[in-house]
């Protein structure tokens, strides 16, 4: 027994030290730039040359940075829109519409994020060209859209499987549409949730390189700006300044989407007030719930 608890013990010894030595790999590379970008010497070496918040200083009045956040906040509040319409569709008649069809588009709509990046952009380069507007805006638009689809898609299906089936059931039951008990019902309920795809699918397009580096015309996105600066080596304190401010954004953009995912699912599982009857319909086909 106690030989037992021993291997237990060593093996967990064992498992977190290759956790900590994961995550020292996977991170410390990323927590190296926001050290450097305060360092005072277009160097990223060691030892620092001291504290300085020149290169900050750098980034504004700069019109070509500002013309490339300006047009990847555009794109990405458009292709995050639009995957997030998506997403809501697929996952709820994946779920709710009980058809073979309905199935394959959301297996369909969530192999984007199994498909390499480069094979995504090319196919992509090749539709705009054969369309005819070849790569612009509109392209990295429809590209973000696709690569940004599958996110939503998984955090939609989660939210609205997570929803008990009682609650549509009664909706249905008392003679509302499925259209009414979509829009009064469900989708109420999974506000959260879609709050925490449309921000997980903005950041999946702001971040993008690889399709947009296909698409892009002459209006580049920012990760094609801060790619092109890093042909130039003095540069690079500059670009590791920005990285560090878009580190720092997406951090919290992401926190906020998983605290809003979690509070959406942690509502559903909260039982219902005693003082709450059944909901009834009202002549327009609305539902409302009714004190006892």
């Amino acid at each position: 027994m106690n030989t037992a608890r021993l291997d237990a013990k060593q093996g967990g010894g064992w498992l977190g030290a290759y956790v900590l030595a994961y995550l020292v790999f996977l991170y410390l590379p990323i927590l190296l730039i926001p050290l450097f970008s305060f360092n005072n010497s277009i160097q990223a070496v060691f030892p620092l040359q001291g504290f300085t918040l020149e290169w900050y200083g750098t980034l504004v009045g700069n019109s070509a940075l500002s013309g490339a956040l300006a047009t990847s906040l555009v794109i990405g509040a458009i292709a995050a829109t639009g995957a997030t319409l998506c997403g809501i569709t697929v996952s709820y008649m994946d779920l709710y519409g009980r058809s073979p069809l309905a199935a394959t588009i959301s297996a369909i709509a969530r192999l984007p994020i199994l498909i390499p990046g480069v094979i995504v952009g090319i196919s992509l380069l090749i539709l705009v060209n054969l369309a005819g507007f070849g790569p612009s805006r509109i392209a990295i638009v429809l590209g973000h859209v696709l690569v940004a689809l599958p996110t939503t898609v998984v955090v939609m299906r989660s939210r609205f499987a997570a929803i008990p089936k009682t609650i549509r059931e009664a909706a249905l039951d008392l003679g509302a549409s499925d259209w009414t008990t979509f829009r009064r019902v469900m989708l109420p309920l999974s506000l959260p949730a879609i709050i925490s795809a449309f921000m997980l699918a903005f950041l999946t397009s702001f971040d993008e390189f690889i399709v947009a580096f296909f698409l892009a015309g002459t209006e580049p996105t920012l990760p094609l700006y801060i790619w092109s600066q890093l042909r130039f080596p003095k540069s690079l304190p500059t670009v590791m300044a920005l990285g560090t401010a878009i580190l720092a954004v997406s951090f919290v953009i992401a926190a906020l989407a998983e605290i809003l995912r979690h509070r959406g699912l942690a509502a559903t599982r909260r039982p219902a007030p005693a003082s709450l009857s059944k909901p009834e319909e009202t002549e327009r086909g609305e539902l409302q719930w009714h004190s006892t």
